[in-house]
């Protein structure tokens, strides 16, 4: 951000709330709050408590995502409806703030809601960063002009019945279920069928198993990658379920959980608008004391992204091993050939979206950590650490989201597959003697796959020097049937 944005300058003696200024090559309006009057940028919406923020908060480069500010543009926007409703926000006024606060939920004013992460710990700046914005875009829309409180004031009008304690958490869960619904679920399930559709198209092509990087029994193509997609929607499901727990919400707390200065039953009739607005289930939580002191739904989220990013590690890590080569590795895998892999290796490529997801999985980890740790911060009525949480969870659906659409488009949808490696492998396996094993004996099956190695000759050799008959042998040795279980 422009440093200039960010400094805080005191409006001038004798100026007035709204007055416009010049001031170092720039034009600057009087916003005002509990401590004085300041200059903020004349063509931005904040006030004085966001000035005041972005000078005293200049920490890093993080800015509280922009989906938490669109929730709290539905937030602001369902208070004003229940307010008016209820014939404590005069209706003129309650459809200003709906205008102004349905263009925040757009992201239509996202230029004008810009604090860090590293506020305070109730998000109380970016509450009142919302409110401000609101107000004065309420107050143009009604005739009025910016940094005057008239006719919409942010905190009596905008936060009416409300408070940072409630409305921050209730933004985050709205933003954290959208953005898991709008953004990851999608990506999430296209992977998941892209990942399918390979399955079954290979659903015949017998390969060789591999335990601890070792040889083992035979298997398909297809069940290798069913059983990817299978993690994932198993993913899915458990993403779902933690969403579902985001749904009931703080509203209602105000400050401390008893609800002090919101009428009764604001909480629950606010969150009926949420519901309807977004087309999901929320409501006010059953305990306000502990939707306010607590991020333990976020924290499920927090680890349900987590065991996603666990499994995308795990496909991704198989995908390098199993394209590794062309000639020294697996090779069962035709990676797509996306970019030149070296800048001193002519013709070689690399498994570049397997190792972006690698890092992914990774950075989401480290989210997650740091997720852990701040909702162990729960101190009496009220989390302090809520922001860094908002934006750990949300930055990790994002970048999952983001992995699960590259990795499809750039390297599922592309693969094919090497038969004649496949083949050769199947071919050459000694764990094939595992189907000769209930026939002759586990001892004996093992002497011939030692055999076998030894002299570096084929198992079916191996098995007619050590006595077994070709058609004892050909009976039992059959790799497509051993891919599905015994049918004695």
């Amino acid at each position: 951000m422009d440093e200039q944005l960010g400094a805080l300058r005191t409006a001038p003696a004798g100026s007035a709330a709204g007055d416009v200024v010049e001031a170092d090559g720039r034009r600057w309006r009087v916003e005002t709050d509990a401590l004085g009057g300041v200059l903020v940028p004349a063509d931005r919406l904040w006030g004085a408590q966001t000035q005041r923020s972005l000078a005293n908060f200049a920490i890093g480069t993080e800015r509280m995502p922009h989906a938490v500010h669109h929730a709290y543009g539905l937030v602001k926007r369902a208070a004003a409806e229940v307010n008016a409703r209820r014939g404590r926000l005069d209706p003129a006024l309650a459809d200003a703030i709906v205008a102004a606060a349905d263009e925040v939920a757009a992201g239509a004013l996202d230029d004008h809601v810009v604090l860090s992460v590293w506020q305070t710990g109730s998000g109380t700046q970016t509450n009142m960063n919302v409110n401000e914005v609101v107000a004065n875009r309420a107050s143009v829309l009604a005739g009025g002009a910016p940094g005057t409180k008239s006719p919409v004031h942010p905190n009596d009008h905008v936060n009416r019945g409300q408070s940072s304690n409630d409305t921050f958490p209730t933004a985050v869960h709205v933003a954290a279920v959208l953005e898991l619904r709008d953004a990851l679920r999608p990506q999430l399930d296209a992977l998941a069928a892209a990942i399918d559709e390979r399955a079954a198209r290979w659903h015949d092509v017998v390969k060789i198993g591999r335990t601890h990087l070792q040889d083992a029994t035979p298997l398909t193509v297809g069940q290798e990658w069913h059983a990817w997609a299978s993690l994932l929607r198993a993913d899915a499901g458990r993403l779902d379920d933690a969403a579902r727990g985001l749904h009931p919400l703080a509203i209602g707390g105000t400050a401390v959980g008893t609800g002090t200065g919101s009428p009764e039953g604001f909480g629950p009739d606010v969150a009926a608008v949420l519901a309807q607005l977004t087309d999901e289930p929320f409501t006010a939580a059953d305990d306000a004391f502990a939707a306010l002191s607590s991020s333990a739904p976020l924290l499920a989220v927090s680890a349900a992204l987590r065991g996603l990013a666990t499994t995308l590690e795990k496909i991704a890590d198989d995908l390098r091993w199993l394209g590794s080569g062309p000639r020294a590795g697996l090779h069962e895998l035709a990676l797509p050939e996306n970019e030149p892999g070296s800048s001193i290796m002519p013709g070689k490529v690399n498994p570049t979206q397997a190792e972006a997801v690698l890092m992914v999985a990774a950075q989401v980890h480290g989210l997650d950590a740091a997720v852990a740790h701040a909702s162990a911060r729960a101190n009496l009525q009220l989390h302090v650490m809520r922001p860094v949480v908002a934006y750990d969870v949300l930055r990790a659906v994002d970048l999952l989201a983001s992995a699960c659409d590259s990795l499809r488009r750039h390297c599922i949808e592309g693969v094919e597959l090497d038969r004649s490696r496949i083949d050769l492998a199947v071919s050459s396996s000694l764990m094939l003697v595992t189907a000769l094993s209930p026939v002759i004996g586990y001892d004996r099956a093992s002497a011939i796959a030692h055999d076998a190695h030894e002299r570096g000759i084929g198992l079916r050799e191996a098995a007619l020097d050590a006595g077994v008959g070709a058609e004892v042998f050909d009976a039992a040795v059959d790799p497509a049937r051993m891919t599905r279980p015994d049918s004695t």
